[in-house]
């Protein structure tokens, strides 16, 4: 999706940053001047009294500084840490550490306050910095989810959107490309066919690459794959590579045994490892490596495609660039919502990870 990355940090934009500071002035500037009126002290200092700095700050700033405090401490515990488990749950714990949180911030500001020797409400009259600071923070992670539902339900749609173009696209490819494999498929048993027992290594080559497109035929009429199947496609992709790089290329891929009869989708890791020959390896003189991990974790397949290329700076805008990249991501969403993950490899180059 090209959406711009404006984030900060833990994934919030600069601008909702903004927007709950200007949101917490707003209040605490209106909580001022209703202070400011009820206690008549205008009669004091004027109609403009409610402006001084001063007044403002011992009288709703540094009450609305502590809620800010609060809610990010109850958003830290309450959302980012459960952010991977259902909205009930966050919300039942939002609900629980509301009212904890508004009683502890409202006794330690107490503390600050009386060792300042400053004035707050006294009595009964304290029931209501125990009232008003409750209702707002409610409204106000009432609104937060509201917004977190909005935002989602629009990157859902707008996710929807690019995966009818992309199966739009995807069909025609599929349509135009409905000839072509078993044309060129049975070419390349010609041309093999054709070529003197001498050259061995070249009738390989052909060999390997008739494999490729008969794979390909294949993964065009199934919706998985076993991993040892898509595995040999690999290798034969990246031995017709080796070819190629010589020695400049080197290949390492580490999949337990028992893994091999897992379904997958077809033609999931090719583009990944294409990525990495062509926009990682490809312009170095000493080439690299390129690693495939997969192993499995609490039920789930967890991939790595690992190159030792030149990497990525800008990792974001390269899902605006290539096809296979964006392609792959869309269909981890769609089949199984996991996310592709670009990563800074170590010592250098790109590492690819997604889960099944």
């Amino acid at each position: 999706m090209n959406e711009k990355n404006t984030t900060t940090f833990y994934n919030i934009k600069g601008k909702e940053i903004l927007a709950i500071f200007l949101f917490y002035f707003f209040f605490a500037w209106l909580y001022r001047i209703v202070l400011w009126y009820n206690g008549m002290w205008y009669k004091e200092e004027g109609i403009w009294g409610w402006t001084n700095l001063r007044g403002f700050w011992f009288g709703s700033g540094q009450q609305y500084t502590f809620l800010l405090l609060a809610s990010v401490i109850i958003w830290f515990f309450g959302y980012y840490l459960l952010r991977n488990k259902s909205r009930k749950w966050q919300i039942l714990t939002v609900i629980l550490l509301l009212p904890i949180m508004t009683f502890l911030s409202r006794e330690i500001r107490y503390m600050i306050v009386d060792a300042m020797g400053m004035n707050r409400l006294q009595g009964s009259g304290a029931i209501w910095d125990w009232y008003i600071p409750l209702l707002f923070l409610f409204i106000q992670f009432g609104c937060f989810f509201a917004y977190r539902y909005f935002r989602e339900n629009e990157r859902k749609i707008k996710l929807e959107g690019e995966l009818r173009q992309a199966a739009l696209k995807s069909e025609l490819a599929a349509i135009k490309a409905q000839l072509n494999p078993h044309f060129l498929y049975n070419v390349f048993n010609t041309i093999n066919a054709s070529l003197p027992p001498e050259n061995e290594k070249t009738r390989n080559m052909v060999a390997q690459l008739s494999d490729l497109f008969r794979y390909q035929l294949q993964a065009s009429q199934s919706e998985l794959v076993s991993l040892k199947e898509e595995l040999e496609f690999v290798k034969k992709y990246l031995e017709l590579e080796k070819a190629r790089f010589e020695d400049r290329l080197r290949i390492d891929i580490n999949v337990p045994e028992n893994l091999l009869d897992e379904m997958v989708p077809p033609m999931l890791l090719q583009p990944l490892v294409e990525n990495s020959v062509k926009h990682g390896l490809s312009s170095l003189l000493d080439g690299g490596t390129i690693s495939i991990n997969i192993k499995k974790i609490d039920g789930k397949l967890m991939f790595e495609i690992c190159d030792t290329g030149v990497g990525i700076k800008e990792k974001k805008a390269v899902f605006d660039k290539g096809i296979g990249l964006t392609n792959t991501r869309l269909r981890l969403q769609k089949m199984y919502n996991s996310q592709l993950e670009l990563l800074d490899n170590q010592p250098q180059g790109l590492k690819i990870r997604f889960s099944l």
